[in-house]
């Protein structure tokens, strides 16, 4: 019996040994795994894909943390030194060259990122990269707008439109990122003239999101909105079908294509200040401007690549190739504040 018992007792023990080394093991791999930590401002439906590739490729795991891009924004400036993230994902140059300014993003030189975006879709100094576009075009009711009717961002000031335009709201940072644009084409005085005139030819008080703009034209509360391509595409593939519905009622116009293209900003992300891993966040980074992530920001997101050359479908394919305007997008950002302070005075809420 004691034999029996001492016989049991080590085959506890050898277990218990066994489970020990395998835990030992298992937490070894955990910490010699790398992982990154992610402040996203997309919603993660979006970038869940891309990231689930870059882990399976690359065996690096990521944490996301999603928030609204404000909201990263004043975290990131609390947390400081002790922050977690690694990588700050946000819509908007508008957003990044603010986080640039903060001191919020670590310059990372990176010779793929330099070949696969183009320079006026980057920050000189390596602060942050594009890593999609996505056009602000006008959204018009095909039953009452003719499209020999539209020509620029800047004939929406004209009395022709009086009481016809949706657009959402001025605390928008793509409202304040294309009111930038025209400072920066026309200079302060002529985009506040522009801004005044709009407001004046409102349908309605701005509210909600650009989807909410284009809804309205379908409904008949205005004939011509303004908002950016992907949520119009997103409306054109719902499984929802009075979503498909409103959108058919609805097309779409590519502004300025006479002169200097269409108003265009991107999503992007920079490696954070205070990372404990930035090669490995800026590797992620560099993963999110391959040729793989690249088709799934179009296919996906239905955001256009920042990288040349990469097929698009879809919506995407369909709308055909467009002229862009080449205006460096950090100048967007630059002149965010004067944009904010035009808004205000113009009444434009």
């Amino acid at each position: 019996m004691a034999r029996c018992g001492m016989k049991g007792y080590s085959v506890r023990v050898g277990l218990l040994g066994l489970a020990l080394v395998v835990a030992t093991t298992w937490t070894a791999a955990a910490q010699a795994a790398p992982s990154i930590n992610v402040y996203s401002a997309r919603k993660e439906a979006l970038i869940k894909p891309l990231i689930d590739e870059f882990t399976r490729t690359t065996g690096i795991a990521v944490n996301l943390l999603n928030a609204e891009a404000d909201q990263l924004f004043e975290r990131l400036k609390n947390e400081g030194a002790n922050s977690p993230a690694d990588v700050l994902l946000t819509v908007d140059a508008g957003w990044l060259v603010r986080a640039k300014e903060a001191n919020l993003l670590r310059p990372m030189r990176s010779t793929v990122l330099s070949q696969a975006v183009p320079s006026q879709w980057r920050d000189p100094n390596g602060a942050w990269y594009g890593l999609s576009m996505r056009a602000r075009v006008f959204f018009y009711a095909k039953d009452r707008v003719k499209p020999l009717e539209l020509t620029s961002y800047e004939d929406l000031a004209l009395p022709h439109w009086k009481g016809r335009l949706c657009i959402r709201s001025s605390n928008n940072v793509y409202n304040q990122s294309l009111l930038g644009a025209l400072i920066a084409h026309h200079g302060p005085e002529k985009a506040e003239a522009w801004a005044k005139a709009v407001v004046a030819n409102l349908a309605r008080k701005p509210q909600g999101g650009d989807t909410d703009q284009i809804k309205a034209v379908a409904a008949g509360e205005c004939d011509l909105a303004l908002a950016n391509t992907y949520y119009y595409a997103g409306m054109l593939t719902s499984t929802d079908a009075k979503t498909r519905e409103q959108a058919a009622k609805v097309a779409l116009f590519w502004p300025n294509q006479g002169d200097r293209g269409t108003h265009v900003n991107i999503s992007g992300a920079g490696v954070v200040a205070a990372s404990k891993q930035p090669e490995a966040a800026l590797k992620f980074i560099e993963f999110l401007a391959s040729d793989a992530a690249q088709r799934l920001y179009a296919e996906v997101n239905f955001e256009f690549p920042v990288k040349s050359g990469v097929a698009r479908s879809g919506p995407l394919a369909e709308w055909g190739p467009f002229k862009m305007d080449p205006l460096d997008v950090a100048l967007y950002g630059a002149r965010n504040a004067e944009a904010v302070r035009i808004f205000d005075r113009v009444g434009w809420r």
